[in-house]
């Protein structure tokens, strides 16, 4: 049983795997029209946005614009398809980084449900507030959390500019 497992657990090499992937997202990016980079920056942001659909739970960061028009600018001196591949592996391995979740929004995720619940509990109390009774749990803690959320991000990203 123990070998058996063995050879099972063992499966693709990672660079055999990796070069599996890049040469299908080559391929896929190569049946796009690239003409100019307009139709190069939408095919690489197809490609991420491919990657952000496909794969459950971690999402990927899109390269800038200024990265995309490097890339392109080499892509369009390369000679050969061969070495156009080979640029577009190139970026897209430097290129591919999983976002990173911030611990703000960490925090904030894991706090504002039990807050929600305190203040729906305290706000049943208010007269002016009584309508809050009738908004179910289920309803009330999602969305008091995704707001909670989405502020705490904006917040932040009106605080970095």
């Amino acid at each position: 049983m123990g070998s058996s497992m063995g050879f099972l657990g063992k499966g693709v090499p990672p660079t055999q795997m990796m070069n599996m992937v890049m040469g299908s997202l080559y391929k896929q990016f190569t049946q796009k029209a690239i003409n100019n980079f307009d139709d190069f920056h939408v095919a690489v942001l197809d490609i991420f946005n491919n990657f952000n659909s496909a794969l459950p739970g971690r999402h990927f960061d899109f390269p800038t614009p200024d990265q995309i028009k490097v890339c392109f600018a080499r892509w369009k001196e390369a000679k050969d398809e061969e070495e156009k591949k080979k640029l577009f592996i190139e970026f897209m391995s430097k290129s591919v980084k999983p976002s990173k979740l911030d611990d703000v929004t960490m925090i904030t995720g894991i706090v504002s449900p039990p807050a929600a619940m305190a203040a729906k509990r305290a706000g049943e109390n208010v007269s002016q507030l009584k309508l809050i009774k009738l908004i179910p749990d289920v309803i009330f803690v999602p969305t008091v959390t995704i707001l909670a959320i989405v502020s705490a991000k904006l917040s932040r990203r009106m605080y970095l500019k």
